[in-house]
């Protein structure tokens, strides 16, 4: 048998290529996976991430481990996870936040788009705008008075500079013309915390993170920020209601893996968020949250990412915002 060297030679130049496409596609997970939260321990994100993490490791048969990274409103987890090898080992809890900070921040440390390889989104929730429960108030007209009738003016948290609460708090205050000052945390939990022992007078917050100290009588929901009322909090009329119907604001979350993680393994996780997003547990889990399971395709996700750049650069104009 008479073989032609150039031939065989150009076989097993293809077989090099195939291989680490088909290793990566099929052998993959091959270890522990990390999932990093930009966020602290106990906010709407990570607490999805820890729901996803027990839904999707028996669906790769691999053990996912949440990680909290923690600080400069989210971009500290990003830039950790922006660096990281792109082999499928590393995702990242993709929020509205990341796309945010490519306007709210001069050097955010990362480029959502360029850095990043969008899977999927998980969830779209709404914010509260909270209370000290013992505050007298019960609706944005309350808080607008009573910010009108204090001199000194009134302080608002937020789980950070760049978040939704942020860019919500001040679209509700302009549309609503009243003034107050920026008291950012580290999360979600800690400016409802904040509520709680009074060191501000209000915040808005994810539902999800406020819902239990509300359940607790600790603080009292004015409004929520979504078009529609909240199924979790049906008594909570909206900001449309209340007539702000210019400050509509909604977050979503999602996943995200390193640029150049390969197409066969971001194909695959989708695939694996989204059946566990179809499981019954899941969506209960997340909708108890006060989150609405969204799923979608790696380019839908994308194109919702690059839409909220597009909404918070119209948001910072709007509520006359400089980047930091």
């Amino acid at each position: 048998m008479i073989i032609d060297r150039r031939g065989a030679l150009g076989a097993a130049a293809a077989l090099l290529c195939a291989g680490p496409a088909w290793a990566q596609g099929d052998n993959w997970p091959t270890r522990t996976i990390r999932l990093i939260v930009p966020y602290l321990a106990g906010t709407a994100p990570d607490t999805s991430a820890r729901t996803l993490a027990d839904a999707m490791g028996p669906i790769l048969r691999q053990t996912i481990v949440v990680e909290n990274k923690p600080g400069a409103a989210g971009n500290l987890g990003a830039q950790i996870a922006a660096r990281s090898a792109p082999d499928g080992h590393t995702w990242v809890y993709a929020a509205s936040p990341m796309a945010a900070a490519m306007r709210m921040h001069r050097r955010p440390g990362f480029d959502v788009l360029k850095d990043f390889t969008m899977v999927g989104r998980v969830s779209i929730s709404d914010l509260l705008v909270i209370a000290p429960a013992d505050s007298g108030l019960r609706s944005i007209a309350d808080l607008a008075e009573r910010a009108r009738k204090t001199p000194q003016g009134l302080m608002y948290a937020s789980g950070g500079i760049g978040s939704p609460a942020h860019m919500g708090a001040e679209l509700m205050l302009q549309t609503a013309g009243i003034a107050a000052t920026h008291v950012p945390f580290k999360g979600a939990s800690e400016s409802v915390n904040a509520v709680i022992g009074k060191q501000v007078d209000f915040a808005l917050a994810i539902t999800s993170v406020a819902l239990t100290q509300i359940r607790a009588g600790k603080v009292v929901p004015l409004a929520i920020t979504a078009p529609q009322r909240n199924p979790v909090l049906p008594q909570v009329p909206t900001l449309v209601e209340q007539g702000l119907a210019g400050a509509v604001v909604v977050s979503f979350g999602g996943l995200a893996v390193p640029a150049g993680t390969p197409p066969a393994i971001v194909t695959r996780i989708n695939e694996a968020l989204r059946q566990a997003l179809a499981r019954p547990e899941v969506r209960t889990a997340l909708e108890s949250q006060g989150s609405t399971p969204a799923a979608s395709t790696a380019a839908e996700y994308a194109e919702i990412m690059r839409a909220e750049i597009t909404q918070t650069e119209r948001m910072m104009k709007a509520a006359r915002l400089d980047p930091n």
